[in-house]
């Protein structure tokens, strides 16, 4: 089968681009043909398909202080020209038998989903945020939960400042949102949806995408390669890792780190990667007088990375928003780690409170210190020993398996 994978980037940037080079990896190890459409970037990995790659949007900076330069944003973001006359070029070499897209939105556009249509080659989307639901992506504002624009009801974006607390930009947003869903209708125009959770299915569909064309099938993770090496010997600090920003509830954790010092259990926290909110942190650190507990350690990735995770008494995942599917979770469960991580999105469809792993009150600092303590006490050997069946049921075979049942089924209707 020939498939073409599309995604906004070409390098490993995030959790979208990470499910976009496994599922090259298992489709290429399978027999499949694969082939890449993506935007230029300097940071790309090789691929004979780049010859085809288009110029990205650049979204950064005071663009909206320009009214020309804002009104050739807001129109490669609705309809980006260049991505569908080189979509097009790669089709007439490639001629896929599917096209599975990843994000899109902003730079490729959709774009390429018309010109995919026309040329009646099946569309798969993979759902990794909530996009179609809420034009700023996260079902968070103002350092909460928000489902205000769940529905069609865009306009709240805007009243909001849901993007980077800025009007202009949260009405290029809006606008957009609005401009794809009535007007050019580009995402109805796709055949199937992959829901890596059950909450993101619910989301999505009340948003108007029809439920049967919304299928649930959960991210996976090669157990093999998080298993610890033998004689591996945990240490006694916990972990959080990933991006540093404001809906990851890191500021949660410090002050369940206070919550529990007063209470006489001193704990080491290890806090790995890069973000917006990283000066915030390490003013947060200091004035909550946590220097001598917790430690800010900067991007780490790869094998040094692995060894943080396997080293870890445990993984936090703390996040203010509705998490769909991260790959941090499962990493930490094939690793064998006790994950304590919020109760909220497609995190708490996987942890199962006692028994996998530990869930808190998302955003409650008094909860989270709560499980730090129950971890402290406890005998956790069988929560470890749960936390890696679980991730053995989210295989690369079984998804694959459901990927490729996608695929025929289009093909043969």
């Amino acid at each position: 089968m020939k498939i073409l994978l599309v995604n906004n980037y070409h390098y490993l940037r995030g959790g979208a681009e990470r499910a976009y080079f496994d599922m090259a990896s298992i489709l290429s190890e399978k027999g499949h043909e694969i082939a890449f459409f993506s935007t230029k970037d300097k940071k790309n990995k090789k691929t004979y398909w780049e010859k085809y790659f288009v110029e990205d949007v650049d979204l950064r900076g005071r663009y909206y202080l320009n009214v020309f330069k804002y009104a050739r944003i807001l129109s490669q973001i609705i309809y980006n020209f260049q991505s569908a006359k080189k979509i097009r070029a790669l089709i007439a070499e490639f001629n896929p038998d599917v096209a599975h897209l990843h994000n899109i939105y902003h730079h490729l556009s959709p774009s390429i989903i018309h010109e995919l249509k026309k040329r009646g080659i099946p569309i798969v989307m993979t759902l990794h945020d909530y996009k179609l639901a809420c034009p700023n992506y996260k079902l968070f504002n103002k350092n909460k939960y928000c489902d205000k624009c769940v529905g069609g009801k865009y306009y709240n974006c805007f009243f909001g400042k849901c993007v980077k607390n800025s009007y202009a930009k949260s009405f290029l947003a809006a606008l957009e949102a609005y401009f794809q869903r009535h007007v050019l209708k580009s995402y109805s125009k796709i055949d199937l949806f992959i829901a890596p959770s059950r909450f993101i299915k619910n989301i999505i569909v009340s948003s108007g995408i029809k439920e049967e064309k919304v299928k649930i099938i959960y991210n996976f993770v090669n157990q093999e390669s998080w298993k610890a090496p033998a004689g591996n010997k945990k240490k006694d600090y916990l972990l959080y890792f990933g991006r540093l920003a404001e809906e990851k509830g890191i500021e949660t954790l410090l002050e369940a780190l206070v919550i529990a010092k007063t209470k006489g259990l001193i704990l080491k926290l290890k806090i790995a990667g890069s973000g917006p909110d990283k000066e915030n942190l390490e003013l947060r650190i200091k004035n909550l007088e946590l220097n001598d507990s917790a430690e800010l350690l900067g991007p780490k990735y790869g094998d040094e990375l692995k060894r943080l995770i396997i080293g870890a008494k445990a993984v936090i995942i703390p996040s203010l928003w509705p998490e769909n599917m991260p790959f941090a979770l499962l990493e930490s469960l094939a690793a064998g780690k006790i994950v304590i991580a919020s109760d909220i999105g497609g995190i708490a469809e996987i942890i199962k409170h006692g028994q996998n792993g530990f869930l808190f009150k998302a955003g409650s600092a008094d909860d989270l210190a709560a499980k730090l303590t129950e971890l402290d006490a406890g005998e956790n050997l069988k929560i470890e020993t749960n936390a890696v069946k679980t991730a053995e049921g989210m295989n690369a075979e079984n998804y694959m398996s459901e990927i490729s049942a996608v695929y025929s089924g289009l093909m043969n209707s």
